[in-house]
């Protein structure tokens, strides 16, 4: 795996992703301290559609389901195209304390379409109120549930499973679990965007320091805390940045150069590599965390890229 310098060139960056950036650090100067209001707070502002991600847009094509789930019914949302190839099991971003499985259907319309999957995206119960193990239990069930009933309910065995952010970490969680736990490594291919896999902090994270760009060290480690509710942060079931990475699937990761999360990526990607896995890094200049998601020219071309990487997985 070979990483140019030249991304980190400010003047690589795409003059929309400056904008961008600009415009994300103007709203932020007049929000409030997302610690300091705290998170039912921040939740109600995401629900509510304020703050930088906009209002929520639900799908009438999204088909909720209940699953078995190691504390009870395990909530699913599912979209199914004309055509399936595969099934894509996705993790919601959003700190391990905040997002649903319906807050970003639209994203998940165009990948279940462009990549001719089956998406299934889980539910699972947040912290701090469910802190860790509860978040990654529930995607250790959901990744089961999906490998036993792919075939009947969807006609396809091949899975690839994914995430951003902390569903990212949720979605390299479930995939080793269910290697170490149930035998299972049969994954066709993992997409791991902007991750969280290192909760003790990589020095991206440590080092970022209080530039409100999305995230800033003190909010990486608010989310990190939450979940881990004192656990060891170096555990590898905590911190998949610590496990052994044998026998993984091929795996898609995206970060950008803004992201304080930059090291979370770089270091996993080039440690699935060295486990003997195959990898693919896209590290885009000056994209800040969830870059993706943006309706730039950066945030569209790293999407396609996702969505090729998955339907190549299952064909």
């Amino acid at each position: 795996m070979r990483i140019d310098s030249g991304l980190f060139d400010p003047s690589a960056v795409d003059p929309e992703t400056v904008a961008l950036n600009a415009q994300i650090e103007r709203l932020s100067e007049n929000l409030p301290n997302p610690i300091e209001v705290g998170i039912e707070a921040l939740r109600e502002a995401r629900l509510k559609g304020r703050g930088l991600f906009g209002p929520i847009i639900r799908s009438g094509n999204g088909v909720n389901r209940v699953i078995p789930g190691p504390a009870g019914p395990l909530g699913i949302r599912v979209f199914t195209p004309e055509t399936v190839n595969g099934i894509y099991l996705h993790f919601h971003g959003g700190g391990w304390a905040m997002g649903a499985a319906d807050y970003q259907d639209g994203r998940l319309e165009e990948i279940a379409k462009r990549a001719e999957v089956a998406v299934v995206s889980v539910d699972y119960r947040l912290a701090p109120e469910h802190p860790y193990p509860a978040p990654a239990d529930e995607a250790e069930a959901a990744a089961q549930w999906i490998i036993e009933n792919a075939s009947s309910d969807f006609g396809t065995d091949r899975i690839v499973v994914g995430g951003s952010s902390a569903g990212a970490h949720l979605a390299a969680t479930a995939m080793l679990r269910m290697r170490d736990r149930h035998g299972y490594t049969g994954f066709a291919g993992a997409n791991l965007t902007y991750g969280f896999f290192d909760l003790s902090l990589t020095p991206s994270a440590r080092n970022w320091g209080d530039r409100m760009l999305v995230m800033d060290t003190a909010l990486c480690r608010w989310f990190a805390e939450m979940y881990a509710d004192g656990a060891d942060l170096t555990d590898p079931d905590v911190s998949p940045m610590y496990a052994d990475l044998t026998n993984m699937p091929p795996a898609y990761f995206a970060v950008g150069t803004l992201d304080p999360l930059l090291d979370d990526t770089l270091l996993f990607a080039a440690r699935w590599t060295a486990a003997g896995n195959t990898a693919e890094l896209s590290v885009t200049p000056g994209g800040a965390h969830g870059f993706a998601g943006a309706p730039t020219r950066d945030g569209e071309e790293e999407r396609a890229h996702m969505d090729r990487f998955i339907a190549d997985r299952v064909s």
